[in-house]
């Protein structure tokens, strides 16, 4: 049951994270994602093959102690925005902020309302979870992950050019780092820390 809870917990996540992403670049002026239908919450409109079932299956069948997944990406177009630059930044942000904002509000829930259903304790421990590793891992600065978003507001233009040149690249990078566990040293210790703090008893 419990792997249920996670998977469940894991879509809902990573739909908030895209849906985000959306309804920044709509607020934005960028009508794209609103035509696509992907301003909904509807799982079916987002779920990526690979990203959101097989993925997190092979994590489950290996004993990977990290479930993973994401979304098909929805889509934005800058050339709505007043800045673009700006634009991209925002709505880099706003799906790893959104994560964080879910799992505040879930481990709030955890804390101090009680008593809850097993299930309802499970949903929320593991989703307060999932949205950590989730908005932690986005914000690393490996094209084309959000981080690097958030990167190309900020660089200077003569630097921009050669850092997008490495999209192309972006998932041989990051699963290489993944395989060499190199992430887990990026990514282990912010997770371990916010865990604790937001879900430890106080």
């Amino acid at each position: 049951m419990d792997l249920i809870v996670k998977f469940i917990a894991l879509i809902v996540a990573v739909v908030i994270h895209e849906v985000a992403h959306g309804y920044a670049a709509y607020l934005l002026g960028d009508p794209t994602a609103k035509r696509a239908h992907r301003l909904t919450l509807n799982p079916l409109a987002h779920l990526d093959i690979f990203g959101s079932i097989v993925l997190p299956v092979v994590l489950v069948i290996t004993n990977s102690p990290v479930l993973l997944g994401w979304a098909k990406p929805v889509p934005f177009n800058p050339g709505y925005f007043k800045d673009p630059r700006r634009g991209i930044m925002i709505v880099g942000a706003a799906g790893p902020l959104t994560n964080f904002i879910a799992a505040l509000i879930s481990a709030v829930i955890f804390r101090f309302v009680a008593p809850l259903p097993h299930l309802v304790a499970a949903f929320l421990f593991f989703f307060c979870a999932t949205n950590l590793i989730l908005g932690i891992f986005n914000l690393i600065p490996i094209p084309p992950l959000d981080g690097s978003r958030i990167v190309m507001g900020i660089l200077p233009d003569n630097l921009l050019p050669a850092y997008m040149r490495l999209e192309a690249f972006g998932f041989i990078i990051i699963f290489a780092l993944l395989l060499l566990g190199v992430l887990d040293y990026v990514v282990a210790p912010i997770y371990q820390f916010l865990i604790v703090l937001l879900l430890a008893p106080g």
